[in-house]
């Protein structure tokens, strides 16, 4: 069975929040929001894929809680309103709302909007996924790339999968022969020294970012930033 995602439908004039519910209803899980407060009130304690909002609501207006979302969330929010005038868009923008649709609406437009806001959420999860970043340093393990504040910097194979393995396991501290089974396999016999090697070859190509390597004494290497 398929997870529907979870809709917000903010929006104090019933019959239109009705209209949307039926809408919306057959493909997402929709939630309904009489005004501002209740909006926040239903984001904060569930777990809202994509908003919908009204500007002009009794309390606090949209712009008030598109404002306070942006400081927790980067869920996909559209603005649905009346208010069409040039200002508002800019300011619903300026304030990082993804879509802003004036009403009236069309049904297909608002779900085709719906639809690719949510796609495009997931294809940013899918770049989260495999891309691994701290300030200037990007790791991309799908391209098996490193970028040192944009500059494209090459890295040994062995160097890049120690490199990652050290990031995946932020701030835990990392003995040698753990590392030594995770980059190298567990059949490799060498000298653990190889870790001392490639960890000071990895430093060096990190430049100002190789304080995020620390040695762990007595122990090994951690990865960690402060």
């Amino acid at each position: 069975m398929s997870i529907k995602y979870k809709v917000l439908v903010a929006e104090d004039e019933t019959k239109i929040r009705e209209i949307l519910a039926d809408l919306l209803s057959d493909y997402y899980e929709v939630i309904e929001a009489r005004d501002g407060e209740e909006a926040l009130r239903l984001f904060h304690s569930q777990q809202i894929d994509l908003v919908l909002l009204d500007l002009m609501m009794p309390g606090r207006d949209g712009f008030s809680v598109l404002k306070e979302i942006r400081t927790v969330s980067k869920v996909p929010v559209m603005i649905l309103s009346a208010r069409s005038s040039v200002e508002d868009q800019i300011k619903g923008y300026d304030l990082k709302v993804d879509d802003y649709l004036t009403k009236p609406f069309e049904n297909q437009i608002i779900l085709a909007k719906i639809n690719r806001l949510l796609a495009r959420t997931n294809e940013d999860d899918e770049v989260e996924a495999y891309e691994l970043a701290f300030d200037g340093l990007v790791v991309n393990k799908l391209s098996r790339t490193v970028r040192i504040d944009n500059e494209l910097i090459d890295y040994r194979p062995k160097e890049f999968d120690l490199l990652v393995f050290l990031i995946e396991n932020h701030r835990i501290a990392l003995d040698r022969d753990r590392i030594l089974d995770a980059v190298w396999g567990i059949d490799y016999f060498g000298d653990t020294r190889v870790v001392d090697t490639h960890i000071k070859k990895i430093r060096k190509k990190l430049g100002a970012y190789s304080k995020y390597i620390h040695t762990v004494f007595g122990v090994g290497y951690k990865f960690e930033v402060n």
